[in-house]
């Protein structure tokens, strides 16, 4: 697991390849991950929104960015924590994900990013 933490916030990612789902002769690589966000610090916050940079060995990049996390803006008071699970496909069988959540202090309305850790996404059949 990769785990960061910023402004008290830590994040944690584990990733799942998607057999079942890839298709490897048609360059079709599904990969799964789970997020789990937890409010280290003494304020209440509030994730608004998410920005992803996903890249493949291909050399394809993509960038993801919108409101949220699959649909929700979670509130989370100090002490708490969200996970939720997402997925990502790629075009070849190792890549990366890295990237911020914009989040939002409900005590003062200000406004700060929470660092992603860069995870890699390598499909088990690569690592023998």
């Amino acid at each position: 697991m990769d785990k960061l933490t910023t402004n008290g916030i830590r994040i944690t990612v584990e990733t799942f390849y998607q057999q079942n789902y890839s298709r490897p002769m048609e360059n079709k690589y599904i990969f799964a991950y789970r997020i789990n966000i937890e409010n280290r610090s003494s304020k209440t916050v509030q994730l608004l929104r998410r920005h992803w940079y996903i890249k493949d060995s291909s050399g394809m990049v993509r960038e993801v960015e919108g409101e949220g996390v699959i649909g929700k803006q979670p509130i989370l008071s100090p002490g708490e924590s969200h996970q939720y699970v997402s997925w990502s496909p790629l075009v070849s069988d190792i890549g990366k994900m890295y990237g911020t959540f914009l989040m939002l202090n409900k005590d003062n309305g200000s406004q700060f990013r929470v660092s992603i850790p860069e995870f890699k996404l390598i499909a088990p059949f690569k690592l023998n």
